[in-house]
């Protein structure tokens, strides 16, 4: 009789150390990551939170879009966003030197989105004429870029700065006598009408109906000039160490999710598979 009363009672442990495992799969399971984003991006990550990638890694995405940068790095930061993807790395070290006690971390890199100089004006580089007026982005790290871009086509040539960023203040030569119109990078492609050129970021432009390959004078390349101009996803450095977040990285290079962001932005972002460590050289 004592025997069956301990088998009973075995039996019912054995139940219920089964449904805690369950009950803790299924929370595991259903753990939501919230990814903060913004333009074709957000549209990229809501995709992936339907996606099939996703399910297998287990992962239930909440996507919130957050249209200004500095707010949507605070948000992550702070923790109300788990993690985000909408910048590059430039962009993210410039914020991180501006907040020294918010600063974010990589986890893994998303695509190049070629930077280009559009005009409406001038269908070739050769057309250009001295004294073009050109619109640039005001922030730091567009502008950077966007000046990189004409120092490498060999149309200006830049001062080295000690921190590696470049405005038009830092013109070392420029023959053409271009002159910089700075406005902000989300209203470079309107003022198109009023400017020789405009440089103009790849979300930009695909929101005003341009394609870097077939429309831009100049547009850059993959290449080790560029490397710090890949889109990145961060995350705060306390949850970039959460396994679920690091599956984010994971699921975004899965073969479904880059057919996908191919055919749906006409080729225009290319898709990077690199270690974090080449955004530091």
């Amino acid at each position: 009789m004592k025997f069956k009363k301990n088998w009973g009672f075995a039996i019912i442990l054995t139940l219920i150390l089964i449904l805690s495992v369950n009950v803790s799969t299924v929370q595991a399971r259903s753990q939501t990551v919230v990814v903060g984003s913004q333009g074709s991006d957000a549209q990229i990550w809501r995709y992936i939170s339907r996606s099939t990638a996703a399910k297998k890694a287990h992962l239930k995405i909440r996507v919130k879009e957050i249209n200004d940068g500095i707010q949507l790095n605070r948000a992550t930061s702070e923790g109300s966003v788990d993690a985000n993807a909408f910048q590059s790395a430039s962009y993210l070290q410039s914020y991180n030197k501006d907040n020294p006690n918010g600063k974010l971390t990589i986890l893994g890199t998303t695509y190049l989105e070629p930077l280009g100089l559009y005009s409406k004006k001038y269908k070739s580089l050769k057309q250009l004429p001295d004294h073009a007026k050109i619109a640039i982005a005001d922030d730091p790290a567009n502008q950077t870029r966007s000046l990189q871009l004409l120092q490498t086509a060999g149309l200006i040539k830049l001062n080295k700065t000690r921190d590696q960023t470049a405005s038009v203040n830092d013109l070392k030569a420029n023959p053409h006598h271009f002159r910089f119109y700075q406005v902000n990078s989300s209203t470079v492609a309107r003022v198109l009408n009023d400017v020789a050129a405009g440089l103009i970021t790849n979300t930009i432009a695909q929101e005003s109906g341009l394609n870097v390959w077939h429309d831009s004078i100049l547009h850059e390349k993959l290449d080790r000039s560029t490397q710090k101009n890949i889109n990145i996803i961060a995350a705060s450095p306390k949850n970039s160490r959460r396994p679920e977040i690091k599956k984010l990285v994971k699921v975004y290079h899965q073969p479904a999710v880059k057919r996908y962001i191919r055919n749906s932005f006409h080729h225009t972002k290319v898709l990077v598979k690199e270690p974090v460590s080449k955004l530091k050289e």
